[in-house]
């Protein structure tokens, strides 16, 4: 039984061992921590990504203690004023085949860890980091850190943003900083009050700053997301905290909606966000990269995590497929995923400025005609999301 060798125990690494293991391939997930874990924050699923999941038979785990939102939503993060709403829930199902999901990142690595381990035991090595790789004659070696190593007849590197896998593959990068610095917290339902943020995916715009809200674990918890334009944190760790008096001086006189949740919240996290252009390259021989490895994407899209899950079903898809020879497969995810994942980053760094306006001039032209659009011809609101969740990546490739 041929196996595929996964450096990354994230939501992508482990979505691809669970695409390679449905496909009839042995499976082994290299995790550099101690625990397959997620610190405390949320994730959207939209429906491009609940299709891979429908695939490979977790609709109903990853859906357990998930959240639909009641709609998607613009509104001012001052005022409160709604720009425009679209109903959610039942009206996505209808136009883009699946659910629009909230969940916690624990929650979802959870389920997929689960999953996983039931259907292949064994077949997730903690606290093991991997060194490099070297291509062999019939597949690809990993060694560890410790050491140790081990052959496969894959290699996908699904480490993340700073992956030691892309840094043998193409050297060391150099990010650009977008200028951004981005907050997050969670906060228990119970603490809001009235004030709590409205049961939908609400994103609030600003000068120079917006917010994102929605809710987590069946409505229990209530997600913040911040993005401010500062050019004075450069840190871009998840887990470095910052202080509820500077996330509450970055949103000050914004709508009690808001400023609520970041009173309420016992720990705020910060990180600064920087940009990477697209790549050029995702494969060495044996060795393929995917989701952040290889296209991080700036969180105004609400697509990144979904495009590493896209990435793990289609590159177990073409690789264990008997139509294609190895060399074949990795080329076709390639040349089917780098367009697509480009286009996903260049939506985002739209939306950064779409979420920003500074003036109130800019502001009335922007969001005038979003407005009216949003009154009159709510269609064509949706329609902008069709790129994203329409798409199916099980019709990939298309030939």
């Amino acid at each position: 039984m041929p196996k595929a060798i996964i450096v990354g125990g994230g939501i992508g690494g482990l979505t691809a061992a669970l695409a390679f293991h449905a496909f009839g391939w042995k499976v082994e997930v290299l995790e550099r921590a101690p625990e397959l874990s997620e610190i405390g924050a949320g994730i959207q699923i939209s429906p491009n990504g609940m299709k891979v999941f429908r695939a490979l038979q977790m609709e109903e785990a990853i859906s357990e203690n998930a959240f639909q939102p009641e709609a998607l939503e613009l509104r001012f993060g001052r005022s409160g004023r709604r720009i425009f709403q679209i109903k959610a829930r039942e009206a996505i199902i209808e136009r883009w085949g699946a659910p629009y999901l909230h969940l916690h990142r624990a929650d979802l690595i959870g389920a997929l860890t689960r999953t996983l381990l039931q259907r292949s035991p064994s077949s997730v090595r903690l606290s093991s980091p991997a060194a490099r790789y070297e291509n062999t004659a019939g597949g690809v070696r990993v060694h560890l850190e410790s050491g140790e190593t081990i052959e496969g007849d894959l290699l996908v590197g699904a480490d993340g943003i700073h992956s030691n896998i892309r840094t043998q593959m193409l050297g060391a990068e150099r990010p650009d900083f977008t200028g951004n610095t981005a907050w997050r917290a969670v906060v228990p339902m119970n603490r809001l009050g009235d004030m709590a943020p409205p049961p939908t995916a609400c994103v609030w715009v600003g000068a120079r700053r917006h917010a994102v809200t929605y809710r987590l674990r069946g409505g229990t918890l209530a997600n913040f997301v911040g993005i401010v334009e500062d050019d004075t944190w450069t840190s871009e760790s998840w887990t470095e905290k910052g202080t509820k008096e500077d996330v509450l001086a970055d949103f000050e006189g914004w709508h009690p909606s808001v400023t609520n949740l970041i009173e309420k919240a016992d720990t705020h996290y910060r990180w600064a966000l920087f940009d990477r252009k697209p790549l050029d390259k995702w494969v060495d021989g044996r060795v393929a990269l995917l989701g952040d490895a290889c296209h991080p994407t700036l969180p105004f899209q609400a697509q990144g995590a979904v495009m590493a899950i896209e990435d793990g079903y289609l590159l177990a898809k073409l690789v264990c497929d008997d139509v294609y020879e190895m060399n074949e497969a990795l080329r076709l995810y390639f040349e089917t995923r780098q367009p697509r994942t480009s286009k996903v980053q260049t939506a985002s760094r739209a939306n950064a400025k779409l979420f920003h306006k500074r003036t109130p001039l800019s502001r009335a032209m922007t969001y005038g005609p979003i407005w009216l659009a949003g009154k009159i011809a709510p269609g064509a609101i949706r329609s902008q999301q069709d790129p994203f969740y329409a798409y199916d990546v099980r019709e990939e490739p298309l030939r």
